[in-house]
């Protein structure tokens, strides 16, 4: 098997796991809906990168290309759940107005969620077109 193919299979299961234990601690958090929030996070983006990885073999891109997909669903996956856990430990609001319920917590923390979520957001859908280009038919 594809080292490439088996590193994401592996992560999507430890993503998946550490969905699960965020599920766990869920009642810890400030922001108990966000901590919800979190736990499908992780759970779905590893499923993402399961199915990424059962797939993998068949996205055709350049090397250098690839490389970046690869790099940018693992960066995604992970940073999302990062971000989203993050959210529920600050209570930040400014992203999450409807998980937020009227929270707000400090600037500091506010702008490092905005920033990871906007980072993650750019970077999945790059990805997400770069798998697209890479399975489309030749």
């Amino acid at each position: 098997m594809d080292d490439s193919k088996r590193n994401l299979i592996w992560h999507g299961m430890f993503l998946f796991l550490l969905g699960l234990i965020t599920g766990f601690l869920e009642p810890h958090f400030t922001n108990l809906r966000m901590g919800l929030a979190a736990h499908l996070e992780g759970v779905m983006n590893g499923i993402f990168l399961i199915a990424l990885g059962a797939a993998w073999l068949e996205v055709r891109l350049t090397a250098p290309l690839k490389t970046a997909a690869y790099w940018g669903a693992l960066y995604g996956a992970y940073a999302n759940w990062l971000f989203t856990t993050l959210a529920a430990v600050f209570g930040t609001g400014a992203l999450s107005p409807i998980t937020a319920a009227g929270r707000v917590a400090e600037p500091w923390q506010e702008s490092m969620v905005t920033g990871g979520f906007m980072s993650v957001g750019l970077v999945i859908v790059a990805t997400a077109i770069l798998v697209l280009w890479g399975l489309k038919k030749n």
